[in-house]
């Protein structure tokens, strides 16, 4: 009686757990869903919690009011820099990817001895998946995400392609980019790519498992341009809404492209509600560089009022937007005056995961998930921005000093571009509030408040003056340039021949830094790479001449 007894009353307590979802206390850690969300060439000033009133973002508000704004947060110059610290919590300079970006017909990728973000993440038990934009080299397959920690990919191997046709023009061709995991996604052909992510990453969350944790790298082409024909491609009904913007058809259609990635964000965070397991997320959204202004790369993005553009080491090259957000975050709605650099993202992400980034070696990044969550002081007292010993340019911060050597362009995008954003719209808290992302944050009590908007807004905005400076100019092409950050975040006042001592040691700091370098990994490209030679499809070619047996999946 007594064994039949206890049969039946654990099957009844089974039962109960069953339909009540009330289960024993277990040794396994319930860790966080981590989705990680990185805007292409997204300008510092293009967002509205920067102070814009130009391009409404309600939905990255959303999270950001009610997270952290990343005020004193760093990222690379350019596009493959950034992703490749990123992935492996290395400055550029420790895997050789300081040099410029990764072409589809170059017969290389981010080294295969660098373990990744995924990987770690894999052996804390996550399933992971990228959509969107790789380009950390697909010469090969095992460059590839699919075999380097990932699940699943539908997105683009290369570094940009047209939102609607997805076909990517760089030397040598053109050609088709956009994967279904291995296989080519012709069927995906006239839709938009921000939509096409977007609806991938909604699938995603919606049939993920959530008995394991789920990684999501949402990795948007968007806010980047296009191809020459079409740069700045987007819908005309969206295009159409951005009328206010005066005499600036090209900020208009980048206006529009914006918007389609805020309603991205606002969906994936409704999806992750709709999921129930909102409340066990960290959602980081960040954009990989700062914005092309004003033409650079055919584009129309705004770093105002910072100096510089893509691919310079000004402020307005490498400092990002960004923001984080988790119920898991200690002190929210605040914004952050950490200093943070990209790289830092894998040990803060395995240490929010439960993971111990101490027993992570020979890697940049410094673990900010205790100084971020808690509000203590950051463990980052410098960052290098890069050495490029074949630009001839470099740039180091340290507490509040940052000298710079060198330049890009011949100086040509060494000043101040705009537009402002201070005028457009009159800025609507009811519209952030009243968002997909910020109705989901009701439902978990995360929305933020209006004081709370009121409060942040103006702390994270950037006010310097509108005219250029006279005097203490800096020409790189002639001088180490010095600046306070701190003080002088616009870096209009160069202090190089007041600090000589600050100049010298800075100058011994990038000498050590660069000691440590190997060089970089670029290569020629290989003709052999050229998409008609491939049914016009980019493709992983260095695995059908190395194995002419090999069946083209194209």
């Amino acid at each position: 009686m007594t064994y039949w007894f206890r049969f039946v009353s654990l099957t009844l307590l089974n039962l109960y757990n069953l339909v009540f979802n009330i289960y024993p206390v277990t040794t396994q850690i319930s860790r966080p869903h981590i989705i990680f969300i990185i805007a292409d060439d997204l300008g510092w000033n293009d967002v509205g919690f920067h102070g814009s009133n130009q391009i409404p973002t309600p939905n990255i508000d959303a999270l950001a009011y009610s997270g952290l704004i990343l005020n004193n947060y760093y990222v690379t110059a350019i596009c493959t820099p950034s992703r490749s610290a990123l992935m492996t919590g290395k400055y550029p300079i420790h895997n050789g990817m300081q040099h410029t970006v990764l072409y589809g017909a170059e017969p290389r990728g981010l080294p295969l001895n660098e373990k990744l973000l995924p990987q770690y993440l894999q052996e804390l038990g996550y399933e992971n998946h990228i959509v969107g934009k790789w380009h950390l080299g697909s010469y090969r397959k095992e460059y590839l995400p699919m075999f380097r920690g990932f699940k699943s990919h539908l997105g683009s191997w290369t570094g940009h392609h047209d939102y609607n046709d997805h076909t990517a023009v760089e030397s040598p061709g053109w050609g088709l980019d956009m994967r279904r995991n291995m296989s080519v996604a012709y069927d995906l052909h006239g839709k938009y790519s921000t939509d096409v992510f977007t609806q991938e990453s909604v699938k995603i969350i919606k049939n993920h498992n959530t008995t394991k944790p789920l990684f999501l790298y949402l990795a948007h082409t968007a806010v980047h341009s296009g191809n020459p024909y079409n740069p700045l491609p987007a819908p005309d009904d969206v295009v159409k809404r951005f009328s206010y913007i005066n005499n600036n058809y090209n900020r208009q259609k980048f206006a529009a492209i914006l918007t389609k990635l805020d309603e991205s964000v606002g969906a994936v965070t409704k999806a992750l509600s709709d999921k129930g397991i909102l409340s066990n997320c960290l959602i980081v959204f960040t954009t990989d560089n700062g914005g092309p202004a004003e033409g650079f790369n055919l584009n129309a993005a705004s770093n105002f009022p910072l100096r510089g553009v893509k691919n310079t080491l000004w402020e307005g090259g490498v400092r990002g937007a960004a923001l984080f957000w988790s119920p898991l975050i200690k002190k929210p709605n605040r914004v952050a005056k950490q200093r943070m650099h990209i790289a830092d993202w894998l040990p803060t992400l395995i240490d929010a995961a439960g993971g111990d980034s101490s027993q992570i070696y020979n890697i940049d990044g410094i673990t900010q998930w205790r100084a971020l969550s808690e509000d203590e002081t950051s463990n980052r007292t410098e960052i290098l921005h890069n050495i490029d010993d074949i630009y001839g340019n470099a740039a180091v911060t340290s507490g509040s000093w940052k000298l710079l050597k060198g330049t890009t362009y011949n100086g040509t995008w060494d000043k101040w571009f705009g537009p402002s954003g201070r005028t457009g719209y009159n800025y609507s808290i009811p519209l952030v509030i009243q968002s997909p992302a910020g109705k989901a944050l009701q439902l978990i009590n995360r929305a933020p408040t209006v004081d709370q908007i009121q409060t942040m807004r103006p702390q994270a905005t950037i006010e310097c003056p509108t005219t250029e400076p006279s005097n203490t100019t800096c020409n790189l092409l002639k001088e180490l340039c010095l600046f306070n950050i701190d003080d002088d975040p616009c870096e209009r006042h160069n202090k190089a021949k007041s600090f000589p001592i600050i100049v010298e040691y800075l100058t011994l700091l990038l000498n050590a830094y660069n000691k440590t370098a190997i060089p970089p990994g670029n290569l020629p490209l290989d003709p052999r790479g050229d998409p008609k030679y491939w049914n016009y499809v980019w493709t992983n070619f260095g695995d059908y001449i190395l194995n002419p047996g090999t069946v083209i999946i194209a």
